[in-house]
């Protein structure tokens, strides 16, 4: 690979990560606001209806298309260490919010003590319940990935896409939603209610991504001239 190609690989690589740590932190800071989106009518899963799922969801999946894209294309190795700048980025995002509600509030500022506190006093413990969802499904769905990336020694990229993240994805909701519950953030009544709902809702996402994955692969194989299964090598 020439130096202007190595460049460009770099280049792309970080921009990439840089679109999974913004989705990572924002999902994070948004999630106490809930809403219902229901294609199928009103239905309810335990007591919740379907598809009432917090807005944290929504740029969350991004983060698992990211990390099949840079598994794919850089490797294993690139993946897990995006994942872990991501643990990195989303507690120190949590420190600085922790300071800012420290700091009391002017007469004059347009966020009161009290308001503030009320939005971001719950982050902390939503940060963590998601970053400890976030280290087991994220490690495990790049393992998946590449486990059946080598199984079919490149070919058939719908089925590692959708395999890693159907499983990678029900276990995030799983432990998210359960850790919440336990701190007392969400009620315990509504735990089946939400994790079918996550689950299910992330699930059509990650239907939706295959096509996007496909395109973007192409797209990076026809520039840099991968063959099926092969990757590019960033160490200098």
């Amino acid at each position: 690979m020439s130096l202007k190609d190595k460049k460009l690989a770099y280049r792309i690589y970080l921009y990439l990560g840089a679109l999974f740590i913004t989705s990572l932190v924002v999902s994070n800071l948004i999630f106490q606001k809930f809403f219902y989106w229901n294609p199928f009518g009103d239905v309810e899963v335990f007591g919740v209806s379907l598809f009432e799922i917090s807005v944290g969801v929504l740029p969350y999946p991004i983060t698992f298309l990211i990390t099949d894209l840079i598994s794919e294309i850089y490797g294993k190795k690139k993946a897990n260490e995006i994942v872990t700048a991501g643990i990195f980025a989303s507690f120190f995002s949590m420190g600085i919010i922790l300071v800012a509600d420290v700091a009391p509030a002017i007469e004059s500022s347009p966020l009161s003590n009290e308001i503030f506190s009320q939005v971001f006093s719950l982050s902390p413990l939503a940060v963590l319940a998601s970053m400890l969802a976030y280290l087991a499904a994220q490690y495990i769905d790049i393992a998946i990935y590449h486990f059946w990336k080598k199984l079919t020694k490149g070919k058939h990229l719908w089925l590692r896409n959708n395999f890693s993240t159907f499983l990678s994805q029900f276990i995030d909701t799983f432990v998210v939603v359960g850790l919440l519950c336990i701190f007392k953030v969400l009620p315990w009544h509504l735990f089946f209610g939400l994790v079918v709902s996550g689950f299910l809702f992330k699930i059509f996402i990650a239907f939706l991504d295959t096509p996007l994955l496909y395109f973007f692969v192409y797209l990076m194989r026809k520039r840099f001239g991968l063959k099926i299964g092969e990757e590019l090598l960033l160490e200098v």
